[in-house]
Formats: structure tokens, C-alpha cells, sequence
């Protein structure tokens, strides 16, 4: 038993080498996939909180919609730029039911405003991002929704036959990418 373990993680590591070695890198908490470009995070939440006050999960999820899944900053960008924008007088927040929301202050409006004609930080992502890329994402996002549904509505016979659906797309995925190119 101990070696099947072994065994599986050594399968899993050369997934990982191979998927490296094909330009994909490891995203952490599962989202890997070919290296997006990042954007400008205080832009960012500068820009989004111009049009209204934010927490900083909404920010994540705001700037994810808006590049079609290009760019999804980690909570460990988004919250120490929060941080320093409100030690440089730039935005303000107060907590409400155990959250932190953020507000641009009236200086944090004016940095934004200099910044007026400028491309929009996710706006400058789409860009340089694929477009098939783009639609790989949209994809995905949409599977795993369908997949988050089946935990709710399907029976145990359809739970069997999406589990079979999906090992086996499983399968043709990485027969897809052990392809010469």
C-alpha cells in the first residue's frame, strides 16, 4: 500500500515536469495553466474603487470577470496593496460585519483621475493574453460550474457516468499534450 502511495506521487511528479516542460507552471490551490501575464494590482484597485467602495474579495473576482479569466490576483497581492494605498492616505476602510471595505479618500481620487486615459489594468492584460487562451479559461470556469452542480442535482447513476465522462477526458487530455507538436 505504502508503495502504490509512493508510486502515485511519482506519477504526479512527472505530470508536473512534463506540464513544465510544455510552458505550464503550477498555480497553486490547483490552477495551473500557461503563465498569465500580471497586472498592475494598485491600478487596479484604484480604478475599482473610483467607481465604488470594494472589499477585497470583490476586487479579485471584479478584475477575474473583467480579463475574462486572464488575471486573477491572490489574495496576497491584493490585501498588502489595500494596505499600503491606506497607509498612503489613498483609499480608507471600515470593517462591516467582520469585513473590510475599502473607499477611495479624496487624494486616492485624484491619483486616480491623473492616471485618466490610460489603458485600464485589465484592459492592458487582455491584451497581450491569448484569445484561445482566453477561451480555454472561459471553458473551464463553465465545467467546473456544471461540475459544482452535479454535487447538488444528480443522482447516483448520473454521479457514476460524469465521474466516467471526466476520467475519461481526463485521459484525452493528457494523450492531447503528450503529442509532439
Amino acid at each position: 500500500m505504502h508503495h502504490r502511495h509512493h508510486q502515485g506521487r511519482a506519477g504526479l511528479h512527472r505530470r508536473e515536469e512534463f506540464a513544465r516542460s510544455r510552458g505550464f507552471r503550477s498555480g497553486g490551490r490547483g490552477r495551473g495553466g500557461p503563465r498569465a501575464r500580471r497586472g498592475d494590482v494598485r491600478a487596479a484597485a484604484l480604478a475599482l474603487l473610483a467607481e465604488r467602495p470594494m472589499h477585497g474579495y470583490e476586487m479579485i473576482k471584479e478584475i477575474e470577470e473583467r480579463t475574462q479569466g486572464a488575471w486573477t490576483p491572490s489574495a496576497g497581492s491584493i490585501y498588502p496593496t489595500l494596505q499600503m494605498l491606506e497607509d498612503e492616505g489613498l483609499v480608507s476602510s471600515q470593517e462591516i460585519d467582520g469585513k473590510r471595505r475599502f473607499t477611495l479618500t479624496d487624494d486616492g481620487r485624484a491619483e486616480h483621475e491623473s492616471r485618466a486615459g490610460e489603458e485600464t489594468p485589465w484592459d492592458a492584460v487582455r491584451v497581450g493574453a491569448d484569445p484561445e487562451q482566453i477561451r480555454l479559461r472561459e471553458a473551464v470556469h463553465k465545467l467546473h460550474h456544471s461540475i459544482g452542480q452535479v454535487f447538488h442535482a444528480a443522482d447516483e447513476a448520473q454521479q457514476r457516468r460524469i465521474r466516467e465522462l471526466l476520467d475519461e477526458t481526463r485521459r484525452k487530455i493528457y494523450a492531447i499534450l503528450s503529442e509532439e507538436g
